[in-house]
């Protein structure tokens, strides 16, 4: 029994907190309390039989005499802070409400100054109801972070925001489908979504161009007596013929000067992942290479393509360092969704080549999204260049660059403006499916490789195009009809049937072609050249031969080079070969002539839209030139690395390395 009076007395820390004069304690607020001290003996044991435990540490302490502790009812009026008396605040004691006692004087010093606290921050979690309420006097509490002024200023700008605020009549909230919600999201429902994304990428569409031709009759008579072609005994005469052979998945097309073969173009349909030139794709970056200056994007193929930092279209106004100081990894980072355009093909190991300056060429023109460039082929006469540039001011959009073809030579102005607005609504397409189509995927598809080069070199200067193939030669008439109605009757169906032999044995293509994968040409005078193919680079070796001249030697020499130079352009262009390539021409003594086989070189390579570039030839007889490659080459499409010497063209003896 003694024991339990000793645990229900009160405790050291309620007796020190002293009545408010005149008042009951049974009417004392709530207020915390630590838990209730029980008594101890010396001994090990407790009266109550317990083992003995250490005093708690957070006992509360003594208050001193001297100073007057806050009430229970003062330490309420806190924000929610918890008393300094209270150090346990899970048990409570609650008892009756009782009036707030009145504020204690401030304390004063020796001086007999008062002593104010420094001004204390608002703090955040209750400024905001102090804000609102004007009424509430912004006095600084205990655990304020936001200084008093700039609460000031904050309620300042409240006020002045509920002031200007037009008052408007509530309306309930009306709840909105979800259908709605995704289309508010995407700018269109989710079944128009999903059927703008399964009609497929988009594609250069003959039908179109046919039907706009029909709609606005044929060009302007200044276009058809310019481009119309010459004739003799009313045959067509040029200087150019296309012979196109289709077997099975295979399109191949030969391109004859008058019957040298000088281009040819393999395609098969089972090549969509390397034939991909020219087509535009929404790739999402993989990762980012500062050493490299490069970036793998990842475009849906087999191999990630590459985007080089030159290559990368960026806004000058979002970096603060100039242009040639930015870094890759300032204008890329992983994961990020690029619009590009395939520039090469991968070749070999090497992914494909990309680039973000997107160009849609045309018929007559070609169009730069997000430009402002123009341009006029070089090609054209002086004349025809100045009418076109008048025209060009008004046919080239706002926010788009325009770059005007040879093949617009005589074109007016009704054609090119019809010509540049199917390119933009093509663009309009394909930023539209960009907008709704996960990386990454194909935006935009180029046209087969048949229509393709119709449409970058047919013109007036071709004699006819020959198709064995009925479906491609309605598709390539349909197309002619719709860009030049005036060479249209040259575009010819071949029938085997009637003819006996195929297309490319009646033109002599088969001849040339089996030629061409030769390791050694013929010159007509006797001599050669021999192509090598390395990893890095293509050596040509020119030879004398069977050419043995008449006059001197010097005189044979400079003779064989001079008809070496116009084989060695035409095979460049016929093999498609690409990267470095060193020619060793036979020495010649006479600067002169050295100058003259180097004149005629340029002009043999003058003819080819490829870009080259040619360097002096050095004192060794050496000339060092580089060419774009674009495609693998035509040995390489016609052939695959030999199973058991794996392309070097040496077997090991196998007995002899048994034994080493």
């Amino acid at each position: 029994m003694k024991a339990q009076e000793e645990a229900n007395e009160p405790s050291e820390g309620l007796d020190a907190i002293p009545e408010a004069p005149g008042e009951d304690r049974a009417k004392s607020v709530t207020f915390e309390l630590p838990p209730p001290l029980k008594a101890y003996s010396q001994d090990t044991k407790g009266r109550t039989g317990e083992p003995r435990r250490p005093m708690p540490r957070n006992a509360p302490p003594k208050v001193e005499p001297s100073k007057e502790p806050e009430s229970p009812a003062k330490l309420s009026e806190r924000d929610g802070a918890p008393s300094q008396s209270t150090p346990n605040p899970q048990k409570s004691f609650a008892g009756p409400s009782t009036p707030p006692r009145p504020s204690a004087a401030p304390v004063r010093s020796s001086a007999g100054s008062e002593s104010r606290e420094p001004p204390q921050a608002v703090k955040s979690s209750g400024y905001l109801s102090r804000l609102k309420n004007p009424k509430i006097p912004l006095r600084p509490k205990v655990g304020d972070v936001i200084p008093v002024e700039e609460v000031e200023k904050l309620r300042q700008l409240h006020q002045q925001d509920i002031a200007e605020k037009p008052k408007v009549a509530s309306e309930p909230a009306k709840s909105t489908p979800s259908s709605q919600r995704r289309k508010k999201r995407y700018g269109r429902s989710k079944n128009e979504r999903d059927k703008l994304l399964a009609q497929g990428p988009v594609v250069y569409s003959v039908p179109d161009q046919l039907a706009d031709a029909i709609e606005f009759g044929s060009q302007s008579d200044r276009r058809a007596n310019q481009r119309v072609g010459r004739q003799r005994n009313g045959r067509p005469v040029g200087r150019y013929l296309m012979c196109v052979q289709v077997r099975d998945d295979v399109t191949q097309i030969a391109i004859l000067e008058g019957r040298t073969l000088i281009e040819h173009y393999v395609a098969r349909e089972s090549d969509n992942q390397y034939s991909i030139d020219g087509n535009i794709y929404l790739g999402r970056v993989t990762n980012v290479l500062p050493g490299m200056e490069a970036a793998f994007v990842d475009i849906g193929t087999s191999k990630n393509a590459v985007l080089y930092r030159g290559d990368v279209r960026f806004e000058r106004d979002d970096i603060e360092v100039g242009d040639r100081n930015v870094r890759i990894e300032q204008l890329l980072r992983p994961r990020q969704t690029v619009i590009c355009q395939v520039t090469k093909n991968p070749i070999g190991s090497k992914g494909a080549r990309l680039t973000q300056e997107v160009s849609l060429p045309g018929r007559f023109v070609v169009l730069i999204p997000n430009s402002n460039s123009y341009g006029i082929s070089k090609r054209l006469p002086d004349d025809e260049r100045k009418r076109l540039r008048r025209i060009l001011d008004d046919v080239k959009p706002e926010g788009f660059g325009v770059i005007v073809r040879t093949a617009a030579e005589g074109s007016s102005p009704d054609e090119l403006k019809r010509d540049v607005a199917r390119l933009k609504e093509i663009w309009d397409k394909i930023e539209t499916r960009a907008r709704l189509a996960h990386a990454p995927t194909l935006l935009y598809r180029e046209p087969q490789v048949a229509l393709r080069v119709v449409r970058e070199e047919f013109n007036r200067n071709y004699r006819g195009i020959v198709i064995d193939d009925f479906e491609l030669y309605e598709e390539v008439v349909s197309y002619v009809s719709a860009i030049s109605p005036e060479l249209a009757d040259r575009v010819e169906y071949y029938e085997n049937a009637s003819k006996q032999i195929p297309v490319f044995e009646s033109y002599h293509v088969h001849e040339q072609l089996h030629k061409a994968l030769e390791r050694k040409v013929w010159l007509p005078s006797g001599g050669s050249i021999v192509i090598d193919r390395a990893e890095a680079l293509t050596v040509i070796d020119v030879n004398t031969g069977k050419n043995v001249g008449t006059v001197s030697l010097e005189e044979t020499i400079h003779r064989n080079n001079l008809e070496a130079v116009e084989e060695i352009a035409r095979q460049l262009r016929l093999r498609d070969i690409g990267g470095i390539i060193v020619i060793d021409f036979i020495d010649m003594l006479i600067k002169e002539n050295r100058e003259d086989v180097m004149r005629a070189f340029r002009a043999a390579l003058a003819r080819d839209k490829t870009k080259t570039h040619v360097y002096d030839m050095s004192q060794l007889g050496l000339v060092e030139m580089t060419r774009q490659r674009v495609s693998e080459g035509l040995v390489e499409a016609f052939s695959e690395n030999c199973p058991n010497c794996g392309g070097r063209g040496i077997i090991f003896d196998q007995v002899l390395l048994r034994d080493v």
